[in-house]
């Protein structure tokens, strides 16, 4: 298979992101000058940057909370819990969710097996002052290691280099990142030639965080161990399955 050209394989990929139905330029009356037509395409790597800056001023400040937490942590067992522990003190709606989702895929015309995934991430409700209303933030404390590739494209890595390991977020700026970056990941393994695994597609990398299978987990400062108990106020049991979030699909 040959290979695509660098400037080619970064306009295609922002072709898929905006999928947009213009005509080419070729088609154009003569009439219209340079001046009008629309301008260029944006890098990905900035597309990417716009949508990292949308954060938001909720998103902005439990992020600075969560990096304090970080750079005070000292060596806690679970960097996870620490941060749910230290979320709580500070007053904040906090939880640790445990997803998990059946997977079918598709090769030609035959089933693949039925996989079923599992992840586990920090969701915060949080009181939106301009609307009134709890807003659900995601905090991801290992966002950039789940798209990093083996052996992936410079146009790949470039944009990889750009995204942040502690991620916060809500559920629409995430799946914005999701389905732009699962677009650049899946050029990059055409260029190299590479197979598309179900697990590196975009609707399986969001079932990670917006699977309607999900177990909240209410961590205490007295409990060593993991154990789901009873959160008095999301009105479930440990033994419970709770709907943390609802589908995007």
């Amino acid at each position: 298979m040959g290979s695509i050209g660098e400037d080619e394989l970064i306009d295609q990929m922002v072709r898929d992101y905006y999928e947009p139905e213009s005509p080419s330029i070729s088609n154009l009356p003569a009439i219209i000058s340079s001046s009008s037509l629309p301008p260029l395409p944006q890098r990905p790597q900035s597309i990417l940057q716009d949508i990292l800056l949308e954060a938001t001023d909720m998103e902005k400040q439990v992020l600075e909370k969560v990096l304090m937490y970080v750079r005070n942590m000292g060596e806690p067992n679970s960097l996870k819990k620490w941060v749910v522990l230290r979320l709580k003190m500070d007053g904040y709606k906090v939880s640790i969710c445990k997803t998990s989702w059946p997977w079918v895929s598709s090769v030609g015309r035959s089933k693949v097996s039925q996989l079923v995934g599992d992840y586990e991430y920090i969701e915060v409700m949080i009181m939106d002052s301009n609307s009134g209303k709890p807003t659900r933030l995601i905090v991801e404390m290992d966002f950039k290691s789940q798209f990093e590739l083996a052996r992936p494209t410079q146009a790949y890595k470039d944009i990889i280099n750009n995204l942040p390991s502690i991620f916060i977020a809500t559920e629409d700026r995430l799946n914005k990142v999701i389905s732009f970056v699962c677009s650049a990941l899946k050029e990059s393994l055409k260029e190299n030639g590479i197979y598309i695994p179900p697990w590196r597609k975009a609707k399986y990398m969001q079932s990670k965080w917006f699977s309607k299978n999900c177990k909240k987990v209410c961590v205490s400062p007295n409990i060593e161990m993991d154990m789901e108990e009873n959160c008095r106020d999301e009105g479930t049991t440990s033994s419970s399955m709770t709907t943390c979030c609802p589908s995007i699909f």
